[in-house]
């Protein structure tokens, strides 16, 4: 559904939600329905008003009435998980256990901290004479007793969505109390929620120092890691859990999942495989088991695992994307009628309904129907945008303060400070602008590793960059403070750090392309690493972001204006670094190396210091591990299929090309 809560913060209707409430605490219950009803004719979907009306609904004993409005929530808030609750209270009135027991176990599978629904079913299980089911709902409740309130609360609210209040509950709480560990790991939690791993990190290393046989708070940890690329560590995290809860899957498909980010494909896909013979009701094994094959380019297999986790769970959307994503397939006629269908229907969850979007978008635009191929982009596409807290302005006045600062006379005064190893060759650039095709050339060298987007130099940026996010950030101000030592200590940590990923050949590639922005920092801790910029024709690239959806990241590329100005700053960022170090960084044009590989190949070589390698040029030959979009286009000889896509939708881009302004062609 689109995103019914942003008229929840309009004052007038917060005011008259705390008249609903008051009616609800006096009793009033008649009262709330007629003083809500014109309040959901404005705001059709909004959640506390929907719930209210139940609430107050059943009790004035209006159990159809009330079972009715709360099938409307469940259409626009399918994973509320006090829709259930309610529902179950219902159907309590009805004395219809049966179904009140599934409606309470769902809202308790959502949300484990609410006692209501414990208690609910405790007394339901005792109907049913369901020991083993009594004793795991005495479990929980005696754990949520045994917490202070506060956290309880504030981790109900974390399942109920309400991220920004239980934030500031649960640090009021840990001012107070300190290092309380339940209360430390909820606000790991809201971290990792708003896409703060570096903050779940210290957190969660506080959980298990004071609690290190929290198994829960463990894999939590562990999913911090993977989020922050460091995968050793996650690896060993991971192991050390199985020993001790060698009964748990998750755990398991996490190791297999970062066993293939480390490059251990084989043991990946081994350990994949039997997760699916173990589990084969289980539709993200499935998936997970389709990207290590993807990734290992066994493309037939890759497809048989999409498609089974697209048949064992109906309704989930991300499989057909994956297959779209290969950007080889071609559906039939059965799976887009099936993805239409789906696509389509009531109470689907966003997440399904964005994957389903893109991946019509790009069956439609294969059959060359690209009217229905744009309306499903643009709907896939403004889902996502209203999911993303991206915003232009504040990026472009980061860039211009980390310009202001990089001057020549900065760069000057700092000359040959870092660490001298040449063995890193950053690729940098646009996304979607042929930064795979490039590091599948010089990785077909035989003296050169290809990796995956590694993310060291973002995670110094982070870490530079600070926790506190009020006002202005530290960083880049802060690299004029840093002296020599820190800088070479920068580069000797990332050349450690990155070992995980390589196999001992003299020069490796990162192939991260946001780093363009990070070049100065990376100039200044590796002052002898090669940096390539891939470019790509602005229209090309962008338009080839706008049908991307990416499983995390790159929030710009949800909205025409927004990737048009990202492109924009990107090109405004490399003639900076241009001005103020000259030569320091090869540019590379896609059409360039199109039109003559030979020439652009030896030309890469000779800038990174290589000899010439027959392997280059045909490096679709070369057999390893690529995890981005483009890893099937690049186990192809160079073609031009990517060449001037947007143009049969030239007619819907007009926002693209006032973004892009002179960068754009007709």
């Amino acid at each position: 559904m689109e995103n019914v809560e942003d008229t929840a913060e309009a004052p007038e209707l917060q005011a008259r939600l705390v008249e609903l409430r008051g009616l609800l605490a006096q009793q009033r219950f008649a009262e709330v329905e007629p003083a809500a009803t014109p309040l959901l004719q404005a705001h059709p979907g909004n959640r506390e008003l929907l719930y209210l009306t139940a609430v107050a609904q059943r009790m004035a004993k209006q159990i159809p009435e009330a079972l009715a409005t709360l099938e409307v929530l469940e259409v626009y808030h399918p994973r509320y998980p006090r829709l259930f609750q309610e529902r179950g209270h219902c159907h309590i009135f009805r004395r219809d256990a049966p179904a009140a027991v599934t409606a309470f176990e769902r809202a308790v599978e959502l949300n484990p901290a609410l006692p209501a629904s414990w208690n609910a079913l405790q007394g339901l299980y005792r109907m049913a004479q369901r020991p083993a089911d009594i004793a795991r709902c005495e479990q929980h409740l005696a754990t949520l007793a045994a917490l202070p309130p506060e956290v309880v609360t504030a981790r109900s609210m974390v399942m109920d969505g309400e991220i920004e209040e239980a934030e500031a509950l649960i640090r009021r709480f840990l001012m107070q109390h300190g290092e309380h560990v339940e209360g430390m790991r909820v606000l790991a939690n809201i971290a990792t929620g708003n896409e703060y791993p570096l903050d779940a990190e210290v957190l969660l290393e506080a959980v298990l120092r004071h609690a290190p046989a929290y198994h829960a708070a463990r894999y939590d940890y562990i999913l911090a890691l993977v989020d922050l690329h460091k995968h050793g560590k996650a690896r060993e995290q991971s192991e050390q859990l199985i020993a001790a809860d060698p009964a748990s899957p998750a755990p398991r498909v996490t190791l297999a999942s970062v066993l293939l980010a480390l490059g251990e494909l084989d043991e990946s896909v081994v350990r994949f495989r039997a997760l699916v013979e173990e589990f084969p009701r289980d539709a993200e094994i499935a998936q997970s088991l389709g990207h290590a094959l993807k990734t290992l380019g066994k493309q037939e297999e890759a497809v048989a695992a999409y498609r089974r986790a697209a048949e064992v769970r109906p309704g989930f959307g991300e499989p057909f994307w994956s297959l779209a994503n290969l950007k080889t397939y071609r559906f039939t006629d059965e799976e887009l009628t099936r993805m239409r269908e789906q696509e389509s229907e009531q109470g689907i969850q966003p997440v399904d309904q964005q994957h389903l979007c893109f991946a019509l978008g790009k069956g439609l635009e294969d059959r060359g129907e690209y009217t229905d191929s744009f309306t499903y982009y643009a709907r896939g596409n403004a889902i996502k945008k209203s999911q993303s807290r991206y915003r232009a302005p504040m990026h472009e006045r980061s860039a211009k303060r980390l310009r202001e600062l990089c001057s020549k006379e900065f760069f000057d005064a700092r000359k040959g400070w870092g660490c001298d190893s040449p063995a890193p060759i950053f690729v940098v650039g646009m996304p979607r602008a042929g930064s795979t095709l490039l590091e599948q050339i010089l990785a077909s060298h035989s003296q050169v590793e290809g990796t995956t987007e590694l993310a060291n130099v973002p995670r110094i940026v982070s870490n530079l960059s600070g926790r506190d996010r009020m006002g202005e950030p530290p960083y880049p101000g802060v690299l004029q403070e840093l002296p020599e030592e820190q800088f070479r200590r920068f580069g000797e940590d990332y050349l450690r750090d990155t070992l995980d990923y390589r196999t001992g050949k003299p020069r490796f590639i990162d192939k991260m392309p946001n780093n363009f922005r990070n070049i100065g920092l990376i100039h200044l801790m590796l002052p002898n690493a090669r940096i390539i910029d891939a470019r790509r024709d602005a229209m090309d690239c962008c338009f080839s972001n706008f049908k991307q959806l990416y499983a995390r990241g790159h929030q710009f590329a949800y909205s025409q204006e927004d990737i048009g100005r990202y492109y924009s700053g990107y090109v405004e960022m490399m003639e900076h670094w241009d001005a103020v170090l000259p030569g320091r960084v090869l540019r590379v044009e896609h059409d360039d190396v199109l039109a003559d590989l030979e020439g652009s190949v030896r030309r890469i070589l000779d800038y990174c210091g290589l000899p010439f390698e027959q392997a280059c040029l045909e490096f679709h030959k070369t057999e390893r591990r690529v995890h981005t979009a483009s890893s099937e286009q690049v186990r192809r000889p160079i073609n031009r299929d990517g060449v001037d896509q947007w143009k049969p939708y030239n007619a819907w881009l007009g926002p693209l090309r006032e973004a892009l302004g002179p960068l754009a062609r007709s």
